[in-house]
């Protein structure tokens, strides 16, 4: 079982990211192997994510997952179920400077691959920093 959870700058101001990442129609944008992202209705979004196990031919995966956006204090909460337990946090809070923001992710699983998970919370991060950098340029 693990905790995980990390935090990068954003030269957004807060209120466009949280508006950016509260579009569940961006995960695929931001997170990695994510190709799709539907919305269901209510909290329920129908995902696909083309992976490469490393026991299994390349593959592309659907799976339902939930995401609430809580407006008051800029947060996204999100999860999936199966049996590792996944379900997570981002925050928006404002940055060192103006027009910037401070993203943190929490994150909580069952799975036991620490530093796959600590590289995938990384790897996430700088997603979201990228994309939402560029769709502002």
């Amino acid at each position: 079982m693990g905790d995980y959870d990390n935090s990068i700058t954003v030269a957004v101001p807060p209120a466009r990211l949280f508006a950016y990442l509260s579009d569940v129609k961006n995960l695929p944008h931001y997170m990695p192997r994510l190709t799709s992202a539907r919305p269901e209705g209510g909290d329920r979004v129908t995902v696909t994510a083309h992976i490469d196990p490393p026991d299994a031919p390349e593959q592309d995966v659907t799976s339902e997952a939930w995401i609430r956006v809580v407006e008051e204090g800029r947060s996204l909460e999100w999860g999936a179920p199966g049996p590792h337990d996944y379900h997570g946090r981002l925050h928006v809070a404002p940055g060192d400077s103006d027009g910037s923001s401070r993203l943190s992710v929490e994150l909580h699983t069952e799975s036991t691959e620490g530093g796959q998970v600590d590289h995938g919370l990384e790897e996430a991060l700088e997603g979201i920093k990228h994309a939402v950098e560029s769709a502002e340029s």
